[in-house]
């Protein structure tokens, strides 16, 4: 049966197709392979362009091209299993063989057939996270977090001084080399000490990235399985240990600061909200907020003082098991090993979570402007995912359009977040995280406006997405922007979308 099979594979036959240019007749044959691996509209499209062919045939070619492909597969496949039905009758083929391989691969690729799944760790605490969150052990949760987070935060900062003693330290010797230069030094010198400086920081920094790396491991593991432990002592009404156990004590909080030693600061917000309705017919309720904030407040660990611990915080770890997890845009450039800018910040404000981007394993290609990559969080602020959009100089242009790769970004961007469970998302309204000297006012309202319009969009193309599930947009502007901006961009939001307004109903006497 094999040998039928291989004499069908790989024959070739010839697509004629013919056509009229005025009076003249006209005729395209093409030799094709069959089975034939290529995409019909794929070859068709190549066909047109490799011979120049005039545009009004294209689709009656289109079609003449998949039916011959159809037809002539249609009849290999008719071959094959005559081919394969007189093998088995001439005995070629063993008939009991044949029905055990018939009947094994039903049974592996039938789903009722199917061994049942065992379910995974992952999902397992999932679960148990889930339990315990919604328990009197939450505060006691986000404490033993904050307490992690505080200590890969003082790493952090051990780690920035040393980096920075040594530049400085590695600066005073490069002044002294150049000023040698030209009299007992030569230039490989001075590039023989740049390369041991170079491999200098490469070792220090390869020092405290592994070292961050194991103490974030050691946390996870010991945080995993005191929540499992934590769980199996509450199915237990009888541990008496168990209240000292979930016990909070504030005095073993310490003070957490940033690594440069300063304290978070809530700077203050300008903020509006917005309800809105979309759809042609089916209309989907949804709420949009314009905030005048950093990015970053998002994924930082705000305290008050006494506690340690805020309210949203708590409703960050309420949903992170859940079907409303929280998004966030950030926009970073095309190198993906690259640990600078609004990354590196965003990473410190991480603690001990699961960032992709920044394994030892990472993947070292480059992304296209438009492109973007994921990063899932168990312990920032107010987000559980963050959305790394790539950009280039050209978002600080005024001409971008529909059609850039940021704008489409954003799209794909919204799509994923209504296949996936995340019903709030922030999206930096101007495409960009800080204000420069070209970004005047009649820049922002064009930029916003174009934002507003293709958002509104694609919100409207959620409905075929998700089915039209409520959910809530963000927009950010940089905190560096005027007041009198950002009311000019709350005045425009309603313009743009249609916003609910209230009705007051009165009673006639």
């Amino acid at each position: 049966m094999k040998k039928s099979i291989e004499r069908f594979c790989n024959r070739e036959r010839e697509f004629v197709y013919k056509f009229k240019v005025g009076s003249q007749c006209l005729e395209l044959k093409v030799p094709l392979k069959f089975p034939v691996q290529e995409n019909a509209s794929h070859l068709h499209g190549r066909l047109m362009l490799l011979h120049s062919l005039p545009c009004f045939i294209e689709k009656d070619l289109k079609e003449a091209l998949s039916q011959f492909i159809e037809e002539e597969s249609l009849r290999d496949y008719d071959r094959d299993a005559e081919a394969s039905l007189e093998a088995v009758k001439s005995g070629e083929v063993d008939l009991h063989q044949l029905a055990s391989s018939w009947a094994k691969a039903y049974a592996e690729t039938t789903l009722e057939h199917a061994r049942p799944e065992e379910p995974s760790w992952d999902e397992d605490f999932a679960d148990v996270y889930h339990d315990l969150i919604h328990s009197p052990a939450s505060e006691t949760l986000l404490n033993l977090e904050h307490n992690y987070f505080v200590s890969i935060s003082e790493l952090i900062g051990e780690r920035d001084v040393e980096l920075k003693k040594l530049r400085e330290r590695q600066g005073i010797e490069m002044e002294k080399v150049m000023q040698e230069l030209g009299k007992s030094l030569t230039d490989q010198d001075v590039n023989s000490l740049a390369a041991q400086h170079f491999e200098s920081q490469q070792d220090l920094e390869n020092k405290w990235s592994n070292e961050l790396k194991q103490s974030t491991a050691i946390q996870k593991q010991e945080y995993q399985e005191w929540v499992i432990k934590l769980h199996q002592d509450l199915k237990n009404p009888n541990n008496s240990s168990l209240s000292e156990e979930i016990k909070v004590q504030p005095s073993q909080f310490r003070e957490s600061v940033e690594a440069n030693g300063r304290i978070y600061e809530e700077q203050r917000k300008l903020e509006e909200s917005f309800t809105i309705h979309l759809g042609a017919q089916l209309k989907t309720m949804h709420n949009l907020r314009l905030l005048r904030a950093d990015m970053l407040d998002f994924c930082k660990h705000k305290r008050n003082h006494r506690s340690g611990v805020k309210l949203h915080r708590l409703q960050t770890a309420l949903s992170l098991y859940s079907t409303s997890l929280c998004g966030l845009v950030l926009l970073v450039d095309n190198r993906i090993n690259s640990y600078s800018g609004i990354k590196r910040d965003s990473g410190n404000r991480n603690g001990g979570s699961d960032d992709k981007a920044k394994n030892a394993d990472r993947n070292y290609l480059n992304i296209l402007p438009g492109e973007f990559y994921i990063t899932r969080h168990s312990n920032l602020s107010e987000i559980h995912v963050a959305f790394h959009l790539c950009v280039d100089d050209n978002v600080k242009s005024g001409n971008i359009t529909a059609r850039d790769p940021a704008i489409m970004g954003l799209r794909n961007i919204l799509k994923v977040c209504c296949t996936h469970d995340i019903t709030t998302i922030s999206i930096p309204l101007l495409l960009v995280h800080d204000m420069s000297e070209e970004m005047t006012i009649p820049w922002c309202l064009r930029r916003a406006e174009l934002v507003f319009k293709c958002v509104k969009g694609f919100m409207m193309e959620m409905a075929s997405w998700d089915g039209g599930i409520s959910r809530t947009v963000q927009f950010l502007v940089p905190q560096s922007i005027s007041e009198e901006m950002f009311y000019q961009l709350s005045n425009m939001l309603p313009q743009i979308f249609r916003v609910s307004s209230t009705l007051t109903l009165t009673s006639k006497h």
